[in-house]
């Protein structure tokens, strides 16, 4: 019997190709909730803050709005510390794979004993791991000079770009203005 032109379907998933499709799908779903690279870039929005406070408010707004791009940063200055620590590496990547599955490609709200679990927390949770587990491999100084070299580049950047063309909810990136916004 021939069966030209029919599709095949099957309830079970096939192994390996339905496995690599959603891996996928699900690397595309994780990285779109970053922002754009482009915006965090962009020169246009960088300038020295007014005072000391102008420059808190832009570092507090700029963390809670590139959380997860200021995250991948730290993340590959830690990977480029560590190239010449093997052992170091090894835990790294190992836990890269929990970063990814716990923090940057979770699709559903993590619940641990009945209780919704926050980003924030999955994110603080996972960084003291990170440290921990590191330390204990022997790279103490390189973890460490990282580390620094990582919150002085996110505090650097959060204090010098602007926050006037950040929008916080979906809605408001449709264009549309608040009453007494400057127009661009």
């Amino acid at each position: 019997m021939t069966n030209y032109g029919t599709i095949p379907t099957s309830s079970s998933p096939s192994t390996n190709l339905d496995f690599i499709s959603r891996a996928k799908q699900r690397v595309k779903e994780g990285l779109g909730t970053r922002r754009p690279w482009k915006l965090m870039f962009n020169f246009r929005s960088f300038g020295l803050p007014a005072g000391v406070g102008d420059a808190v408010a832009r570092v507090r707004e700029n963390i809670s709005y590139f959380q997860m791009n200021y995250a991948i940063v730290v993340l590959i200055v830690l990977f480029l510390s560590l190239l010449w620590h093997p052992i170091s590496l090894i835990v790294f990547v190992v836990l890269m794979a929990a970063w990814l599955f716990l923090y940057f490609l979770r699709d559903e709200p993590l619940i641990i004993f009945g209780r919704l679990i926050s980003d924030r927390v999955v994110l603080i949770v996972m960084a003291v791991l990170t440290v921990v587990l590191l330390l204990l491999t022997g790279a103490i100084g390189n973890i460490l000079v990282a580390l620094l070299i990582g919150a002085v580049l996110i505090v650097a950047h959060a204090a010098l770009r602007k926050t006037d063309d950040l929008f916080l909810d979906e809605e408001e990136a449709t264009g549309f203005s608040p009453p007494g916004a400057p127009l661009s």
